[in-house]
């Protein structure tokens, strides 16, 4: 008996802005990514990942595609998440994205990054 496929993770790969190290600065100082490779002489591409969820920055001059890309990254431990955003200055939250209850049974709150890319982190409310 042939096993269905299984989707596992998904790798987002976003566009940065046009200073590579503003962006990997931000994932490593403020959101606690740590870089696990880079590409270029000036970096044009870098990975960047925090436990189970890996992120691909690409260099981008195209401040409108920044600004309209999101992604979700689920969390187990929502709220130390957010506690440890907040003791870090917590500029990096969403002024319309604090942490909350939304109504369709999810805790979440949203970042944005340098180049305008908006990230919620979300788990479920129960």
């Amino acid at each position: 008996m042939n096993k269905p496929p299984v989707l596992k993770n998904i790798n987002p790969m976003i566009p940065a802005g046009s200073d590579m190290e503003v962006a990997i600065a931000f994932y490593e100082q403020q959101l606690g990514f740590t870089t696990i490779h880079k590409e270029g002489d000036p970096v044009r591409m870098a990975i960047v990942q925090r436990d189970g969820a890996t992120i691909f920055l690409l260099q981008n001059d195209d401040k409108h595609l920044a600004e309209w890309t999101n992604f979700r990254i689920f969390v187990d431990g929502i709220e130390q998440l957010y506690a440890e955003f907040q003791a870090k200055g917590g500029q990096m939250i969403h002024p319309n994205g604090k942490l909350e209850t939304k109504p369709w049974g999810m805790k979440e709150f949203a970042v944005i990054d340098p180049a305008g890319v908006c990230i919620t982190f979300y788990e479920p409310a129960n």
